[in-house]
């Protein structure tokens, strides 16, 4: 069976008016251009950077103007548009526009980006055909799974139930090696979504496609083998815990007191911590210096004074006590008067530095106060996940990391509201001075998710050398950057979040509802959700067809004649409009199901014998009902003479009509295409 047709790009895909052409609004155009759409894009001014090289030559028409002037829209062809993208970076641009696009076509379908949920649910309400999203809030997710390396690859919740995608590879021990084949693995909590050997190039038995027909479903799993499944239920991960350190004796916390005393990097790494800490430092390296120098003067001045009589002469008069020292001496007892002056200013200083000494102490008790009020946890000691930036995209990640309840520390030259991420350990400064508190040495991974690409690579290779075991997660928004930086350096993971996002964005402007995305392989893959009507490409379709004929995973079904919905829907189920279906797809799945390109059907099954008159009743019931053929059809294929091959099919269902003819009593052979 060979892979899906390419598409065909002079399928008509419609027009469609992106307004913006920033980083988000050049990736939803490139992404549109690749469904074969006509593509207007609007901006107030000419872009100066174009991420998408070939995007100029790729638009029809580019008009410099204010996207929310009804007549800029009416010229851009908004009354022929299939729908528009509202992308400045403005919520209030987009919201303006939003309002002049429906005045001037009610029924085009409005595709915002906005950061204000609660506001684009309303507008909603009151729009119709229009949703929103928040262009940081869809790769979050693609970052924190990224960050964990774990063989979770995403999950999602849908109607209160979760999803998982799970990567496994089969060990020797494992209980599905060498005893279980592919399509045992299919069942109602779980489908298969990709399988491949050590070694295997092929990419159609990969996950690039979601496409399972090229293999076999018989397969037996073996040692080594990978299998890629879609599970539901309770998360399969384990979080790390953190384990408290545990209390020592009073000997050992003296012992870790005096080896941190003579640990230069210690000293240094709290001095350029600054702060209070190089106030402290400062204060008690002078404080022994005048020590030190009150002593050996009086020692000089007198030399009859004992060494501890100087030493604590000099303490005293640094706690103030002058008139305690000199207050019943008279000068013709021999004390010079360069030692009295000395004495006077020792005193001075040390009033000087009780003053300070209260100022550090009243600052403690103040910031002991406030660390009450915002008790935010200490910085985890390993297995934790440290997130440079905490910008809107750091911050989502770090949310969904303590969802899964992953540990995690958080680094921003920011000033947070004490609201902000409460539960999370955050370190404010610069980078690179601040992320040696992070307990890099022990970390599972780092992100770097700023602003800037550049601090990004640069922190991320810079704490490589720290950790080399960590994981490293870098944010970019150039893609030829991206594309060398992963080149480059194949142990990092790199993630464009507006290249992610913008393959949502386009989605959804073909009237699908995106619901979630996650990265498989090198792939984006969309939780996308249908709702059939009359004229769609699903129509009438088997969920069979749809899986195998357009490369995508129906995993929910939900018939507005049946009260629940059905989790995994059998192959056999028929769609009609009105149904819902959510399915598993890459931009190019849901190309497919635009414009209804459907693999070809070049397997067949042939009827070799049938055991009993009822058998080839039960029979023509189970082509029927597998293959979407008529029963008449059906009924008529099992009178016929043995070998008669049934109609075409995909090869998974040619191999599932076989094993259940032989349950029914009848012997069926598979016919594979000809070569």
């Amino acid at each position: 069976m060979s892979p899906a047709e390419p598409p065909d790009t002079d399928l008509p895909a419609g027009r469609f008016l992106v307004c913006g052409l920033g980083s988000l609004g050049q990736f939803c155009a490139a992404n549109l251009k690749e469904f074969g759409a006509e593509v207007i894009g609007i901006d107030s001014q000419r872009p100066a950077h174009w991420e998408v090289p070939q995007l100029p030559e790729l638009l029809t028409d580019l008009l410099i103007d204010d996207c929310r002037r009804p007549e800029v829209l009416i010229q851009a062809g908004i009354q022929g548009c299939r729908a528009v993208l509202l992308v400045t970076s403005d919520d209030r641009v987009n919201i303006e526009t939003a309002f002049a696009a429906r005045l001037a076509n009610p029924q085009v379908r409005l595709v915002m980006r906005s950061a204000k949920e609660s506001l684009a649910n309303l507008l909603g309400e009151q729009l119709g055909n229009f949703i929103a999203y928040e262009p940081t809030q869809l790769p979050a997710l693609a970052f924190a799974l990224a960050s964990l390396e774990e063989d979770i690859l995403g999950f999602f919740e849908l109607d209160g139930e979760t999803f998982q995608v799970v990567q496994r590879t089969i060990t020797p021990e494992d209980p599905w090696c060498n005893r279980r084949r592919l399509y045992e693995l299919q069942g109602r909590t779980r489908r298969v979504l990709a399988h491949w050997r050590p070694g295997q190039t092929d990419p159609s038995l990969g996950a690039v496609n979601l496409q399972l027909q090229t293999g076999d479903p018989a397969v037996l799993l073996q040692a080594g083998d990978v299998v890629v499944v879609l599970e539901s239920g309770e998360l399969s991960w384990r979080p790390a815990a953190q384990r408290p350190r545990p209390k020592g004796s009073l000997w050992q916390s003296l012992r870790e007191a005096w080896r941190w005393l003579w640990t230069p990097k210690d000293w240094q790494k709290l001095w350029l911590e600054g702060g209070t800490q190089r106030v402290a430092l400062g204060a008690g390296g002078f404080v022994i210096t005048l020590l030190v120098v009150g002593t050996l003067l009086f020692r000089l001045g007198d030399p009859d004074i004992p060494l501890d009589d100087a030493f604590f002469a000099s303490a005293t008069l640094l706690l103030g006590g002058y008139g305690d020292v000199f207050g019943d001496l008279v000068s013709d007892q021999g004390i010079p008067w360069w030692l009295r002056l000395f004495s006077l200013l020792l005193t001075l200083a040390g009033i000087a530095l009780v003053g300070v000494i209260y100022a550090l102490l009243t600052e403690n008790l103040l910031s002991s106060q406030f660390k009450f009020l915002d008790p935010r946890p200490a910085v985890p000691e390993r297995d934790h996940v440290v997130i440079v930036g905490l910008g809107r995209v750091g911050r989502q990640v770090a949310e969904l990391l303590q969802q899964l309840r992953q540990p995690v520390v958080g680094i921003t030259n920011q000033t947070l509201d004490a609201s902000v991420l409460p539960q999370m350990a955050i370190l404010r400064g610069d980078t690179k001075t601040v992320i040696g508190r992070a307990n890099l040495a022990t970390a599972r991974s780092i992100l770097t998710v700023t602003d800037d690409e550049l601090e990004n690579l640069e922190v991320a290779l810079w704490t490589r050398q720290s950790n080399p075991r960590a994981g490293l997660v870098i944010r970019t928004f150039d893609p030829n950057f991206s594309d060398n930086v992963a080149r480059l350096f194949p142990y990092a993971q790199v993630l464009n979040v507006y290249s992610l996002a913008a393959e949502a964005f386009a989605g959804a402007a073909f009237g699908e509802n995106i619901l979630s995305l996650f990265r498989l392989d090198q792939d984006t893959i969309l939780v996308t959700e249908y709702q059939i009507e009359a004229e769609d490409t699903l129509t009438g379709k088997l969920c069979g067809e749809v899986a195998y004929g357009y490369g995508v995973v129906p995993f929910w079904f939900q018939s507005p004649r049946e009260s629940r919905p059905l989790r995994f829907p059998s192959d056999d189920l028929r769609l009609h409009p009105g149904d819902r279906l959510v399915i598993l797809a890459t931009s190019a799945g849901l190309q497919r199901i635009e414009w209804g390109n459907m693999a070809l059907r070049t397997w067949q099954v042939a009827i070799e014998r049938i055991l009993t008159q009822e058998a080839q009743f039960y029979g023509g019931n189970v082509v029927a009902q597998i293959t979407g053929c008529s029963l008449e059809v059906a009924r008529h294929l099992m009178t016929q003479p043995p070998g008669t091959p049934s109609p075409a099919m995909y090869y998974p269902q040619a191999h599932r009509l076989v094993q259940e003819l032989a349950k029914v009593q009848v012997i069926g052979r598979l016919i594979p295409p000809n070569p």
